[in-house]
């Protein structure tokens, strides 16, 4: 990530919440037949600034879902925030991908488009 400004926390004994954003269904063709396997990415979080993403790979989703969601504890990271909401905008670049967040009045939401 560009400028972002990453602050690592473990996750002890924080009351997180999951969520799970997308489950991708994954076909391999083999001399046998169709392989199916599935991928999860699933975001964790406190809903008071300690958020984390992770990705699961299983056979079955529930097994996918478990993955991601120690995937995610793993890459927990604290994001400072101000009146509910963070500071200031923020730009970040990672690779084709680009994330631009601004702050927004309390109970706004997420709200999400195309840069």
């Amino acid at each position: 990530m560009s400028n972002l400004i990453v602050n690592k926390v473990k996750a002890g004994d924080l009351e997180l919440k999951d969520k799970v954003v997308a489950i991708n269904r994954v076909v391999k063709t083999t001399k046998g037949g169709r392989a199916f396997s599935f991928s999860a990415l699933v975001v964790v979080g406190n809903e008071a600034g300690v958020v984390g993403h992770g990705l699961g790979k299983a056979k079955e989703v529930q097994e996918a879902i478990t993955k991601g969601i120690e995937d995610a504890k793993k890459n927990l990271i604290k994001i400072p925030l101000m009146h509910g909401t963070i500071p200031h905008d923020q730009l970040s670049k990672d690779g084709a991908a680009k994330v631009y967040i601004k702050p927004a009045a309390h109970g706004t939401g997420v709200i999400a488009g195309v840069v």
